[in-house]
């Protein structure tokens, strides 16, 4: 049931009851989503799911064409939400301790001291990622699914909240190296930014945008975002929309298109996600829509199609069975 204002603050100077903590997030929310857009023009949607990336504790893949704005989306995003920031250009000849860092002789004291790397940030900026080598993409992997870094028989925990937000661009194959099923699997939400239309790349072209990422003031801090993520988690799901959740699950592992399913790992994400959709709508509550809009972002990246289907551009073959599947399977009642 929808709850308005009005209702909710009282016009006698009453305490405000507990929903009203929900508005004043929604409306924080929307400031953030309309400060990342003045630096990525036309791309709402876009905008959105990397939202959904970020209250849900998740990473974000950002695969497109060259040119279309994944790096100023991710810088965008950095920005808005403050915090430590850090880039990473990934290359061929990048190495493991580039990105965690190592442990240096320390001739005065007599002992090793470790220095961290560019990896120990809130926010990681991994550009175009699949153009290093599997052993470099693979030092991700603990810290992108349990947010610390082993190295010399040490544990470092990583700041909090901590996100990754990599970019690859899937038609350029010189010089790649494909990210392993096992990486995919860490990245919550696959999107793709997609070309502007005409009169927004008539806008880019006369310069008439509001601001560059640079220039964005950020709008929430760390402890900000930490409380929204520990918000979203109780964000309610009924067991029906629970019960269609498995069943996309289900029919991903049983296509005959798909000779690779969604991993348990995937069904946790899509959970999560759509919890942080529905708190991104000013609910506390999922419906089904929060699940079907989400289905291709988290699953696209996961499955490997077969048949007729493989090897389609830019992975549009796995996005196509996907929409059939939602098609097919019932929506609760």
């Amino acid at each position: 049931m929808a709850v308005s204002i009005k209702n909710l603050v009282g016009g006698n100077g009453a305490a405000p009851t507990a929903p009203t903590a929900m508005v004043r997030d929604a409306e924080i929310l929307r400031e953030l989503q309309a400060a990342i857009e003045r630096a990525l023009i036309g791309k709402p949607e876009a905008v959105r799911l990397a939202l959904v990336a970020l209250l849900a504790k998740g990473h974000l893949l950002i695969e497109d064409v060259p040119g279309v704005g994944k790096t100023t989306l991710a810088l965008a995003l950095a920005r808005a939400v403050g915090g430590s920031f850090q880039r990473i250009q990934f290359t061929s000849d990048l190495l493991p301790a580039d990105i965690l860092g190592t442990s240096v002789y320390d001739q005065q004291n007599a002992r090793f001291e470790f220095r961290p790397g560019p990896v120990f940030a809130n926010v990681v900026l991994a550009d175009e990622i699949n153009r290093t080598t599997p052993k470099t993409q693979s030092s991700l992997l603990e810290a992108m699914n349990d947010f610390q870094v082993s190295l010399d028989h040490h544990t470092y925990k990583l700041p909090e909240p901590f996100l990754v937000l990599a970019t690859q661009n899937p038609l350029e194959h010189h010089g790649t190296h494909p990210l392993p099923e096992s990486q995919m699997d860490r990245f919550l939400l696959r999107l793709r930014i997609g070309y502007p239309d005409g009169a927004d790349e008539r806008r880019i072209l006369r310069g008439d945008r509001p601001v560059t990422p640079d220039q964005i003031e950020p709008v929430l801090t760390p402890a900000d975002v930490l409380r929204l993520q520990r918000t979203v988690e109780m964000v309610r799901v009924d067991e029906a929309l629970v019960d269609y959740l498995l069943a996309l699950v289900e029919a991903s592992r049983r296509c005959e298109a798909l000779a690779l399913g969604v991993s348990p790992r995937c069904s946790l994400a899509l959970y999560r996600a759509a919890q942080a959709h529905a708190y991104l709508d000013g609910r506390e509550y999922c419906v089904p829509d929060d699940v079907k809009r989400l289905v291709i972002p988290v699953f696209a990246h996961r499955v490997i199609p077969r048949g007729r289907w493989e090897g389609r551009d830019g992975g549009a073959g796995a996005e196509a069975i996907l929409a059939m599947l939602v098609e097919q399977t019932p929506l609760p009642a």
